[in-house]
């Protein structure tokens, strides 16, 4: 685009020389030189101040890492890569056997406490038997109750299902694999059926101008040519950088890095989108610019790049 206003302006001067027969000298030329200095950077940074622009956006997704809440052995995986899912559908199936043994122990300990709380009521009924004793067997049964009501939560948590409607990426799990519940453990990855997230990264100054609802748009690497619609729709209000948890450390001056880069969250609103929304991967990179209300006549500058920049992406290395 530089080099297109450059060449805009040389026109221009050429014309101007010619028409009104200005003598080329010494004066003439450098302030023709100077003046188009002036002009192209003063268009240039009257662009990038009232409508931004970052090559650094990306779309975002969210996932779902599957934990188990029991332990054991995997006996069924019936899940399939990147297959819709509905709420509730298997994922996998984890060995119910010891929790089945455990439910029908504590069934048995229950209907055994039962019967000795019954015979119980009837021996204080004939005051042959101290009521501390029918408390007793009263509490034995409430606890039994509560642990067979974990055990069977316990034995419904061995079929794992999906949480929502989405799918599972990368099924790796096997059966005769051992599933833990732990955190940091997850066996599968589910990504729920909903919007993608569209992040645009710009630099700090632009906050002097952006604002929600804003106009945007949007370019992906893998769409080359293709400019998508969309608006502001939020702006975050705290950076990564700026992160502090508690430890025993001391906020250190080393750990202040290079200012880091404004997420903007772009809804696409765009109605061709959806002709390539399925085709567009989560994590897609692109590029992105927004409109703002200021200096609008700028903007079609800003369109111009983005266009070059939507039709560059056709150009690419082959190996």
């Amino acid at each position: 685009m530089d080099l297109l206003l450059i060449l805009t302006y040389t026109a221009i001067c050429v014309f101007i020389f010619k028409i009104f027969k200005i003598p080329v000298n010494k004066w003439t030329v450098p302030t023709a030189i100077l003046g188009g200095i002036f002009i192209i950077s003063a268009l240039l940074f009257g662009m990038n101040y009232n409508h931004p622009y970052s090559e650094m956006s990306r779309q975002y997704f969210i996932s779902t890492p599957i934990i188990p809440n029991v332990n054991g052995e995997v006996l069924k995986v019936p899940v399939s890569t990147n297959t819709v899912l509905k709420e509730g559908d298997i994922l996998f199936q984890i060995d119910p056997i010891p929790f089945q043994n455990k439910h029908n122990s504590l069934q048995a300990q229950l209907t055994m406490a039962e019967n000795d709380l019954a015979r119980a009521k009837q021996l204080v009924a004939q005051k042959a038997l101290p009521e501390r004793e029918l408390e007793a067997n009263q509490a034995r049964v409430d606890q039994l109750k509560a642990d067979l009501a974990i055990t069977d939560y316990d034995l419904e948590q061995t079929t794992v299902r999906a949480p929502s409607n989405g799918f599972v990426t990368q099924v790796i799990v096997r059966p005769g694999m051992r599933a833990v519940s732990l955190p940091f453990k997850p066996l599968m990855v589910f990504i729920p059926q909903e919007g993608h997230y569209f992040v645009g990264w710009y630099r700090q100054n632009s906050l002097l101008r952006l604002k929600i609802d804003d106009q945007a748009e949007i370019t992906f690497d893998g769409i080359p040519g293709k400019i998508f619609k969309g608006k502001v729709k939020e702006v975050s209000p705290v950076l990564a950088e700026g992160q502090v948890s508690p430890s025993g450390d001391l906020i250190d001056s080393r750990d202040a890095s290079y200012p880091g880069r404004i997420p903007v969250i772009i809804e696409i609103t765009d109605p061709a989108y959806e002709h390539y929304a399925n085709t567009v991967p989560g994590g897609a990179y692109g590029q992105s610019a927004i409109y703002t209300q200021h200096a609008k006549h700028l903007a079609v500058i800003r369109k111009v790049l983005l266009r070059m920049a939507a039709w560059l992406n056709y150009l690419f290395p082959f190996h």
